[in-house]
Parts: structure tokens; sequence; C-alpha cells
């Protein structure tokens, strides 16, 4: 009976090595940012103006933008569409519309299959007359 347990704890223990090793191998899509907060510094009222927010695939699955949302009416998200194969570059736009003067702080909130959660990118300046 001893050597009967003792063979079943060392199969178990063996599985679950093997699951987790090649568990730990898939690695899913996953967005490299080369930047992800972007500071416009002064910029003149009723000139909209749009940062670009590039990333990289680093992962080992293709990687799909389902969504980029910004965070108020005045700021426009675009994203590349369709499948970002691993090593390939994808990219991000945040138009800001400076319709009124004074300090800005926005956000555009990314959603991938990344398993991460969504990605939240900045964009900043002043509206200046």
């Amino acid at each position: 009976m001893k050597k009967y347990l003792a063979f079943l704890t060392l199969a178990v223990a063996i599985a679950s090595f093997n699951f987790t090793t090649i568990e730990s191998d898939r690695v899913g899509a996953v967005m490299s940012w080369s930047l992800t907060e972007y500071d416009f510094g002064q910029i003149e009222m009723n000139k909209p103006v749009t940062a670009d927010f590039r990333f990289q695939n680093s992962g080992a699955t293709p990687l799909v933008i389902i969504s980029a949302q910004g965070s108020c009416g005045c700021t426009v998200a675009e994203y590349t569409k369709g499948e970002i194969l691993p090593g390939e570059y994808g990219e991000v736009s945040a138009t800001y519309n400076a319709a009124k003067v004074g300090a800005f702080n926005k956000t555009v909130t990314v959603n991938a299959n990344t398993g991460n959660g969504p990605m939240t990118l900045h964009i900043k300046g002043e509206v200046i007359n």
C-alpha cells in the first residue's frame, strides 16, 4: 500500500510539473508601448492636435484591438484594425479638439485581447488663444 501511495504521489507531482511548464510557455498577445503619455505643451485654440502611440505585439499570438475610447467627446481615438501578428507594430492615434482655453489632461482607454485588462494612454497640454 505504501508503494502504491508513493507511486501515485510521484505521478501526480510529475503531471503537475509538466502542466505548469506547458502553461507557462504559452504567452498570449502582449502590447509593448514606446510611450503611453504625450505632452503637447502649448497649442492654439480651435486647432486639433494628434498624438500617435505606437506599440509592438511582443507576445506569441495575434493581437486584436477591440476598442479605443476617448475620455470625452473632445478626444477621438483611431487604431490599427485587424490582427497584429507577433513581432508586428500597430498604432493608436488620439486627436484632441482644442476648443477651450486652459490646461487639459485626457485619456484614451484601449481594450485588446491581451488578458491584462484595458490600457490607458494619456495626453495633456495647455490651450492658448
